[in-house]
Formats: C-alpha cells, structure tokens, sequence
C-alpha cells in the first residue's frame, strides 16, 4: 500500500470498527420499551442493562490498557472485536432478563480492549497538530453509531422482535476485522513532537498530571450527561411526548445522526484552529460547549410544542461539537509510551463517575418521581463537565514543536 494511502486506510477502518462498535452497545437504546414489556422490568432494571455493561467495560479497561502498551495493539484489538460481535450474534438466544444482563456485560469487555487502544493508533498515524480532525473522525463511531443503532433498533425491533436487529449488527464485525488485520500496525510513537517528562510518561505521573486529571474528569461528567440523555431520550418521546417505539427511534436517532456527522467534524476542525492560537485551546472549546449545552438540554426536556425537535436537536449538537478536542486533550496530555494506559485509566474514570451508573440513577429518579424531573442530573453534570475543561486549560502541554523535534503525517 503506498505510504500516503496508509494512515487514512487505517483510519477508516478503525473509524468503521467504531461505528460498528457503537452500533452494537446502543441497539438496546431504542428496544427497551420492547424489552421492558416481554420481561415485565421496571425503569431501575432496564438502566442496569446499560450500567451492567460499563461496569463490566471500566473493569477490563485498565489491564487490556496495560497490555496495549506492552504487546501487539492489533491482536487485542482482533480478540476484542471477536467477542463484542460474537456475543451481540448470540442475542437470539436470550430468553429472560438475566441471560440478557449476562450479554451485555460480557459484550462490555470487547467493547474495552477497543476503546483502550484504538485512539493510540490513530494517534500515532497523524501528528498533534492534526489529531483533533482526525480523532474527530474517528470519534464519529460514538454519535454516528449511537444514532444508527437507535434508528435501526426501534423501526427493525417492532417489526421483526427486538432480537433481530442484534444478530444484523454482529456480522459486520468479523469482515471489517479480516480488513484490519491485513493492514500492518504502526510504529508506536512514530509522530510525536512533545516532550518527555515523568509526568507525561509514567504511570504515577498521571495522577501528578494536571492536563490528563482535568480532561479525565470533565470527559466524565460530560460522559454522565451523554450517556443518562441517550439512554432515556428515546423512552421519554415514547412515554411523555406520545411517540410510538419506531418513531421516538428514528426522530432521535436521525437528530443523532445528523449531529454525530456535522457536529462532531465541524467540533474538530474548531479545535485544530483554537490550538493554534492557544495551547489550552481543546480544553477552552470543549468548556465553552458544555456551557452552552446546559439551557439547551433543559429545553430540550421542558419545551413542547413546535420547538421540542428542534430544542432537541441544538441540545445534541452542542453536547457532540466538543468530542473530538476533548478526546484530544486527554490523548495529548501523555506521551506515546504510557498512552494506552492512559486511555484506560480515563477509560474507567468517565465510565465509573460518568454513564456506569446515569442511566440506573435516572431510571431510579423516574420510577419515584417522573422522567422529567430525572434528567436534572445531567443537566449539573454538563455544568461540570464545562468548568472542569475550562478549568484545565492552564494545564495543557506545550504543543508547538522546538526546532529540534520533527513529526510525520505519514
């Protein structure tokens, strides 16, 4: 393959294989009024779903990290995608909530070994200053993916039996798998331009990282909002807004869709131009956007009428510009060596203080309140998640290249 093709091959491989990725763990997203009906569980059991799976997911993530640094990338990310698609397959097979519980939370460690590690090949194939459109792109699996799963989940499980759209979605993965395997894994650390320090570069200099703490917390507030939002948007225009299944599906999933493209891309190229002009530049627009997120998601819940849809869709919109520069912050705050593991540590972070538990704590809210009133925790959380960033610009690394450090695009 000819050297300049190599990096953007690979890149839209991975980009698929996290489309694919997202695809699978949001099936449910737009079937749990189909689930909650055969199995007769309450709000609080179908957030455990979700929860069960990123407890799972946070646990594996650190030694699956640990080995990424240490070990071949691709052959953990080829087992990893083995197991997610196998299991997500073997969804027919489910015939009460606890076998459906056991799938999930066992998709949750494929679904890690890919997160952990994925993001640190890409970043090895694009240099800093062009890892917030790239990572951008690749960051398309999470609202893209999310989306498609809940647009063909809900349209496809009320038609066919919400079984169906799981085994649709398994297959994918084993052929994009084959492509990545043929594609050689690239040089670790082959495009980095910063400086080493202890802090950057080793295991306990993370918690002395200022940039890394900043970016793991604020991605996991902001994780705390996305996920409780996704999880219950869906059941909510079904349950309160009057929608059927399919169609509360397909007008959230389409909002998603659409955002997940535009805004995430647009969010990238943003980024790269703030981080010219200011070191701190990922950390400031991530919390400029969760800023403005907030108003924008209490009307989205709140307002009815001919402004609910498009209430909704700014809400989602300003929620997913920020997901590129953010998941740069955290790749840029360490260097090469270190960074799979510190993929996994952010890994367990934004999922343990973010959406491992949301979800259960909305339904719980809802089941003793309303839905409505719920969603109020994630509304602080996306204020959090806005200081938090803005908060760790003063500790961004320094980016601009010496005279003496050169970098490649591949």
């Amino acid at each position: 393959m000819p050297r300049k093709l190599y990096p953007y091959t690979t890149l839209a491989v991975l980009t698929g294989l996290s489309i694919l990725n997202y695809i699978d763990r949001n099936m449910l997203l737009g079937l749990q009024p189909l689930v909650q009906k055969e199995f007769k569980i309450n709000d609080a059991q179908t957030g455990l779903l979700t929860s069960a799976f990123f407890f799972c997911y946070m646990i594996a993530a650190p030694l699956l990290g640990w080995m990424g640094d240490r070990f071949s990338r691709k052959n953990i990310v080829l087992i990893g995608i083995a197991v997610w698609s196998g299991f997500t397959l073997l969804t027919w097979l489910v015939r009460d909530y606890n076998q459906l519980l056991f799938r999930h939370t066992i998709v949750g460690i494929g679904e890690a070994s890919y997160a952990t590690i994925a993001p640190s090949l890409v970043a090895d194939l694009f240099p800093v200053e062009r890892r917030g459109r790239m990572l951008s792109i690749f960051y398309l699996g999470l609202p893209l993916g999310s989306a498609l799963g809940i647009l063909l989940g809900g349209p496809l499980g009320e038609h066919y039996g919400w079984r169906v759209p799981f085994m649709m979605a398994g297959i994918p993965g084993f052929a994009l798998a084959l492509i990545f395997w043929l594609l050689p894994e690239p040089e670790r650390g082959r495009t980095e331009t910063l400086a080493v320090s202890p802090e950057r570069s080793t295991f306990v200099g993370l918690f002395r990282n200022g940039a890394f703490i900043t970016a793991c917390l604020g991605m996991a507030m902001y994780t705390f909002a996305v996920g409780g939002l996704q999880v219950w948007i869906p059941t909510f225009l079904h349950r309160v807004r009057g929608m059927s299944v399919s169609r509360a599906a397909i007008t959230f999933g389409l909002i998603a869709a659409v955002n997940g493209i535009v805004a995430t891309i647009l969010g990238g190229w943003i980024g790269d131009r703030m981080l010219k002009r200011h070191d701190g530049g990922y950390y400031r627009f991530s919390g400029m956007t969760m800023f403005a997120a907030v108003p924008l998601m209490i009307a989205a819940v709140y307002v009815t009428g001919p402004l609910m849809l498009p209430s909704i869709f700014f809400a989602v919109f300003a929620l997913l510009i920020g997901t590129g520069p953010s998941n740069a912050a955290v790749v840029n705050s360490v260097n090469a060596g270190i960074r799979s593991t510190a993929l996994a540590v952010n890994t367990f972070v934004i999922h343990a203080l973010g959406d491992a538990f949301s979800p259960t704590l909305i339904g719980w809210v809802s089941d003793r309140t309303s839905l409505q009133t719920s969603f109020w925790s994630a509304f602080v959380a996306a204020g959090l998640s806005g200081w938090l960033f803005w908060y760790g610009a003063r500790y961004a690394p320094k980016l601009k290249p010496t005279a003496n450090e050169t970098g490649s695009s591949g």
